[in-house]
């Protein structure tokens, strides 16, 4: 198992999915101009063996530059734990800073790196409930990449979360594809195909999990619509644990 595990790791490493809009459960190089506003959030409705969430993000991102990005997120939460506890509550702030520090563009395409760090604000209830509320502080460090051409999009994502005082340490790598299915036009209008991977390993709990999204993209001018479903490809952690499924219902307006 250890050894088909580095495998994974090894290939999400050089290649995860970006293509001609945003990605919907992964995260894009690609950035808009200085001075640009997005406002936009992607609802999660979360499924598992333990519990039913629905986890809402009101995200505002800001581009100093056409090369960097802050951004917070303000996440409230609705939660049914099987046996146990119900609510809803404001779920864990997060700070968000982007900086693409690689950029070599060419005739129909571009390649892109950007270095990232997501800081999560102990502010929700204590739930262990990973990447959505678990009421401590965590330090994600990663470095997002993308290849997009008028065709396809390819990017990837490998980075670390550090929660210094739980046992959510995480090691994550994303893998996503997009294909465009319309022609390039102008004013902008697409409608995207999205296949997202999400590999992740706990390594204080030895927990593993590999996620695909399916998702399916409409975007126009300044605003797109996403939908997608997350399914578990594998699962090696606590039955109790598992995921069932997960939809998510975004939108996103840039000005």
């Amino acid at each position: 198992m250890k050894n088909y595990l580095l495998i994974i790791i090894a290939f999400f490493a050089f290649a995860k999915a970006y293509a001609q809009g945003p990605p919907i459960t992964a995260d894009k190089p690609i950035m808009l101009g200085g001075g640009s506003f997005t406002i936009k959030t992607l609802t999660e409705f979360r499924n598992t063996e333990r519990l039913n969430a629905v986890y809402l993000p009101v995200m505002l991102h800001y581009l100093p530059t056409s090369n960097s990005l802050v951004a917070l997120h303000l996440p409230y939460i609705s939660y049914d734990i099987e046996g146990g506890a119900s609510g809803n509550d404001l779920a864990d702030i997060k700070l968000l800073g982007k900086y693409q520090f690689y950029r070599k563009d060419a005739t129909g395409k571009t390649f892109r790196m950007v270095a990232k760090t997501l800081q999560t604000l102990p502010t929700g209830e204590e739930l262990d409930l990973m990447e959505l509320s678990t009421g401590k502080y965590a330090g994600y460090y990663g470095l997002v990449s993308g290849y997009e051409t008028l065709k396809y999009g390819i990017s990837t994502e490998i980075g670390y979360n550090w929660q210094p005082d739980g046992t959510l340490d995480e090691f994550r790598t994303k893998l996503g594809f997009g294909l465009p299915l319309l022609k390039p036009q102008y004013p902008n209008k697409q409608l995207n195909l999205y296949f997202e991977y999400t590999s992740t390993l706990l390594t204080e709990r030895d927990w593993y999990q590999l996620l695909y999204a399916q998702g399916v993209q409409y975007a126009g001018k300044n605003i797109t619509l996403d939908l997608a479903v997350q399914m578990p490809l594998i699962q090696n952690l606590p039955t109790s644990r598992e995921l069932n499924y997960s939809v998510f219902l975004g939108t996103r307006y840039s000005f």
